[in-house]
């Protein structure tokens, strides 16, 4: 998913300053702050009790190098349609370049007439794997269909999966169900930046993996304890109720644990790495505290966070962040995205600012950047709000949606008024939990600030049509 590497921190505003379990169902919001704005909730929405039911069976090789699995969706589309697509993130041209690839191996299902590739502009076999029914679903109707899979992990490097010494991870890792609520199938195509094209609902998803006895599995969702070990392999299992992606990581991981406003954090390291996973605990906490304050509760009731080799960055799932960094500003930015893409969503792809550049504003909890630098982020050039394919390069895709669109906001919210713009994004936030937004949301959640509202649209970030009345 989306990614903050260090060496584009240059172009970031903080370069130059700085379920099961507890709890069955995402975490509640702390009460909403009254903002005159209409349309705000009294508390977060709750997520589509007819969302997807996601099951997903990973077994890891010997070799650390294969992944072979199933998964298991039932599915209940709120328009009607006779196919079911899936995106296969790992066939993009990035991760390829690395070694990996998804194959779908069997599709079977009671209303399944067959299953085929389509490219996606991505490498073979292909970018989506669409099974087509026997007859077409109506909205509200359920079909129930399972996928044979089989996962090669490349080399390391900074790609959301790989193997290095001792570790191996793979996030997006089995056919992504590529629907959007309202809209239908996302058959948009990849693109070369380092940014992501995917669009998936919230799911209701459990995660088995079985794995070497010796490797310790860190990922997304409340994990249970792995049973005993057998054959030297032990199985490790998860729940999380409102995923729309999952990532896992298994190797020989020395872990810790806290809990922060209810929300039971658990951190990995690598031996030798030199890292400690009990500070990496306490940073992540005082991320999740300092977050906390501005956009309320953490959406989930785990966060887990495995340190992988330095590679320059990190990579954010649902309760899971795929950490390669020691910059404590990629660390703010990933747990941010808890928030924006994990519990707001969006179509990546189109809207790729929704995500990545409130996960930059929000870099500005632990201090805001100095303003000369605000101004001459606001006046580059680009359009904050432009599709992933509306650049020709990964600079001016950094620039534009990070750093311009963490410059807007930073601007909008001074020019609006700290408190009421904040109030005003917690509503954004509770109103469109568990959905896809869009520029129109908000739009919607900033009516009553016209000041925030021009700015945002002076940057791009908002078209005419996004704009309340």
């Amino acid at each position: 998913m989306r990614r903050a590497p260090v060496v584009l921190a240059a172009l970031l505003l903080t370069a130059g300053c700085s379920a099961t379990g507890p709890q069955a169902e995402p975490s509640p919001a702390a009460a909403t702050p009254a903002t005159g704005a209409a349309g705000c909730p009294q508390q977060r929405a709750e997520p589509d009790p007819d969302r997807p039911v996601v099951d997903l069976d990973f077994r890891l090789g010997n070799d650390l190098r294969t992944v072979t699995g199933t998964e298991t969706v039932v599915f209940t589309p709120d328009l009607p349609t006779a196919e079911l697509v899936f995106r296969l993130v790992p066939n993009g041209p990035d991760a390829t370049a690395l070694g990996n690839r998804l194959t779908v191996t069997a599709v079977r299902g009671a209303d399944v007439a067959g299953g085929g590739y389509e490219s996606a502009a991505a490498t073979a076999p292909g970018g989506l794997y669409v099974v087509t029914l026997t007859d077409r679903l109506a909205a509200g109707e359920s079909t129930e269909v399972a996928l044979d899979f089989a996962l090669q992990l490349g080399g390391g490097g900074f790609e959301r999966l790989g193997t290095a010494p001792g570790v191996s991870w793979w996030a997006s890792g089995a056919p992504l169900l590529a629907w959007e609520p309202g809209v239908g199938w996302a058959r948009d195509p990849f693109v070369t930046l380092l940014g992501e094209t995917a669009s998936s609902p919230v799911s209701d998803t459990m995660i088995s993996v079985d794995a070497p006895a010796a490797l310790t599995v860190l990922m997304t969702g409340d994990q249970d304890e792995p049973t005993r070990e057998r054959g030297g392999r032990r199985t490790w299992t998860s729940h999380e109720p409102v995923a729309r992606d999952v990532s896992v990581a298994a190797g020989s991981f020395v872990t810790a644990e806290t809990e922060v406003d209810g929300v039971r954090v658990t951190t990995g390291a690598l031996p030798g790495s030199g890292h400690d996973p009990a500070r990496l605990a306490r940073a992540t906490g005082e991320a999740i505290d300092l977050l906390g304050a501005r956009f309320g509760a953490l959406p989930y009731a785990t966060l887990t966070v495995p340190w992988l080799p330095d590679f320059g960055g990190g990579i954010e799932y649902p309760s899971s962040i795929l950490l390669a960094s020691d910059d404590r500003t990629v660390l703010v930015h990933e747990v941010a995205h808890m928030w924006f893409y994990g519990m707001v969503g969006d179509s990546q792809f189109r809207d790729p600012w929704l995500d990545e550049a409130f996960a930059s504003y929000a870099e500005s909890v632990t201090g805001d950047p100095p303003p000369d630098q605000v101004s001459r982020l606001l006046a580059t050039d680009g359009d904050v709000g432009g599709s992933m394919a509306s650049f020709p390069d990964d600079r001016r895709y950094v620039t534009a949606v990070y750093g311009k669109g963490a410059a807007a906001l930073l601007t909008a919210r001074r020019q609006a008024g700290p408190e009421a713009f904040d109030a005003a994004l917690r509503c954004y936030v509770d109103a469109q939990a568990w959905t896809t937004a869009t520029p129109a949301d908000v739009g919607t959640a900033l009516a009553d600030l016209p000041a925030a509202l021009a700015v945002l649209q002076q940057a791009g970030a908002l078209d005419p049509e996004d704009l309340p009345g």
